[in-house]
């Protein structure tokens, strides 16, 4: 059970043009950021392919002009290419009520839109194609993988929208999510899975489905990561004050009053005999699983993707 958080104001159509160029302006600058903290750049690996010539247009750039062409037939053209696609990613974000915590500072949800928003922009560097699952009790909306600038600024407008619309009381149900994805992506991609992982009533039984989910996207040949989003000093620690609180079930609405003291040993046993079984098993089907506090920044989610990404070319 979590505090509850209310729903943000809705903006206006210029405060939603700002944030989102604001989005894209946070993205660039975690991405650049990180690389320049790097001894090697990331962006190598891809490669294009010559496709054909067309006429040079007066005012463009000169660097792809065919020289030995214009030698032989007092023409300008210019070479044009195919940009040759590394990977295929795609983005699966839960957006259910538990992703609105905590009320104050940022929360999981965006968090993990900003988290989101960086890897796009690093795909689209690396000439990888991506897109975007946005889900709760069901999928919400889904969208190809490409790799074009059109795309990359489309799949941030949803963003935007999940960001200024959050959903109240809203399940989660990742499972059937999951099944869905394996089915339908057809090439071998990478999954990356942006949620805090917590579902109402967990027992052995949605375990059981929720690892057999997984298991489905390993056999059809996905590579995929976990970032289990979290607010480690509230949500894994239960570091609340020494007083009765109110706690509201952002998902079903349930309430209870309870003082921390009394149940914060009994609800950590719980939350990580839980954790401990989602971390057995994502590393018996080769998952990576990676914990992402919401208070320690966006360069260990960047370091992870370009770790399995080069694993995978």
């Amino acid at each position: 059970m979590f505090p509850y958080i209310s729903i943000m104001p809705k903006l206006n159509d210029e405060q939603h043009i700002r944030q989102l160029a604001n989005l894209e302006l946070l993205a660039r600058q975690v991405v650049e950021g990180f690389i320049t903290g790097l001894h090697q750049s990331p962006f190598h690996g891809f490669s294009v392919e010559f496709a054909e010539h067309r006429l040079y247009n007066n005012g463009e750039s000169v660097k792809n002009i065919d020289w030995k062409l214009l030698a032989r037939t007092d023409k300008l053209f210019v070479k044009q290419f195919e940009e040759e696609t590394n990977l295929r990613c795609y983005l699966l974000l839960d957006t259910s009520s538990s992703m609105n915590f905590p009320d104050k500072g940022i929360n999981k949800l965006q968090f993990s839109i900003y988290a989101v928003a960086s890897l796009m922009y690093l795909f689209k560097k690396q000439r990888d194609a991506f897109g975007l699952c946005l889900f709760s009790d069901k999928i919400d909306w889904i969208s190809p993988a490409r790799s074009t600038s059109k795309h990359l600024f489309h799949l941030y407008a949803e963003l935007e929208k999940a960001y200024d619309h959050p959903k109240k009381n809203s399940a989660t149900d990742i499972t059937q999510v999951l099944h869905h994805v394996a089915e339908e992506v057809h090439q071998r991609s990478m999954v990356i899975i942006f949620s805090d992982m917590l579902e109402n009533g967990y027992n052995d039984e949605k375990l059981k489905t929720l690892f057999a989910a997984l298991q489905h996207l390993k056999y059809n040949k996905h590579e995929v990561v976990i970032f289990n989003v979290s607010d480690r000093q509230k949500e894994l620690d239960f570091n609340f004050d020494n007083r009765p609180h109110h706690f509201v079930d952002m998902e079903s609405g349930e309430e209870i009053r309870v003082h921390p003291n009394k149940i914060r040993d009994a609800y950590r046993s719980n939350l990580q005999n839980y954790r401990h079984q989602l971390e057995l098993k994502c590393a018996q089907y080769h998952i990576d699983l990676v914990d992402a506090n919401i208070n320690d920044g966006y360069n260990n989610i960047l370091k992870a993707y370009l770790i399995k990404r080069n694993s995978m070319i």
